[in-house]
């Protein structure tokens, strides 16, 4: 099996955790504990796994002092932040919401090639773009009125569009750091500067969380967001992202939408609305032009 193919298993396997995640990381917060408070242990406890892994396999790489602020950005985009806005987003929001607005990740990081790398942008990609932010807005006003599954979707969903920027950063700076670093050298990197970074904003509420009093589906609601939606995630997505190029990774946010949407309305964590499709369909229409950029350049 080469490098390729073990990089696509991995990515197909990083969808898979993220889709389920938006339903189970919903049944734990914010009802049992606050989304600030979750971010905090995911980072703290996924940090310390990767310490732990790169002293066990002695990772030798050291990584020379210039570079520490470009690791420093890139743990602000995909740790920091990137957690922060997703948890709190999805504490506002439906599932289904947060799954559809994340496919805008592709779409992001074609318009962030597009100024930071300098890659053209021609009339299909631009189409692309402005029909994937319209169908954004649009699922953000469809569910301006608040229901049992979102408290207040309109924040919840500007804030998981915002989380959808911060990663498309981070897709596109890691893809540098992995091609100079062992990949628990640039994860436990990245876990300190964004356990840093989260920890003025989220360590209050970590620490008013009682453990003692916790059942057991929310601590297996915990454990998983942080062994598989955290460590899991990160650690095949990291391997994608050095085998792969920076859109092909992206294009695997394609899957969650379809694979929450059937998780969260099979658990009757959140409904399939029509005016959902029609939004969903934008979406996907202006991923579709951009890809379609590319194939008429090719």
């Amino acid at each position: 099996m080469n490098k390729r193919t073990i990089a696509l298993i991995c990515a197909s396997f990083v969808a898979l955790f993220y889709a389920y995640n938006f339903t189970v990381a919903k049944t734990v917060t914010p009802e049992h504990i606050g989304p600030f408070g979750l971010t905090w242990y995911r980072v703290f406890c996924t940090g310390s796994i990767f310490w732990v892994l790169a002293l066990i396999f002695r990772s030798k790489d050291s990584v020379p002092l210039k570079e520490m602020p470009l690791i420093a950005l890139a743990a602000m985009c995909g740790v920091g932040f990137n957690m922060i806005t997703f948890m709190w987003g999805l504490s506002l929001t439906a599932p289904i919401n947060a799954a559809v607005l994340m496919v805008t990740t592709p779409i992001l990081v074609m318009l962030l090639s597009a100024l930071i790398l300098k890659e053209p942008l021609n009339k299909f990609k631009v189409s692309g773009i402005g029909i994937g932010f319209l169908g954004a807005a649009y699922l953000i006003y469809i569910t301006s009125d608040g229901n049992n599954h979102a408290s207040n979707p309109v924040l919840g969903n500007l804030l998981i569009l915002l989380n959808a920027i911060f990663y498309a950063f981070y897709i596109i700076l890691a893809k540098k750091l992995t091609a100079k670093y062992h990949v628990f050298t640039l994860m436990r990197w990245l876990y300190f500067f964004g356990l840093l970074i989260i920890s003025p904003f989220c360590i209050q509420e970590a620490m008013e969380f009682n453990w003692s009093i916790a059942t057991t589906d929310v601590l297996f609601g915990i454990g998983y967001v942080i062994l598989f939606a955290t460590f899991g995630t990160y650690m095949l997505n990291i391997i994608a992202i050095k085998n792969l190029k920076p859109s092909v990774v992206a294009v695997f946010v394609y899957l969650q939408p379809l694979l929450a949407s059937i998780i969260a309305i099979s658990l009757g964590a959140d409904n399939l609305s029509f005016q959902k499709i029609v939004a969903g369909i934008l979406i996907f229409a202006g991923v579709y032009l951009t890809t379609l950029g590319k194939q008429k350049k090719a």
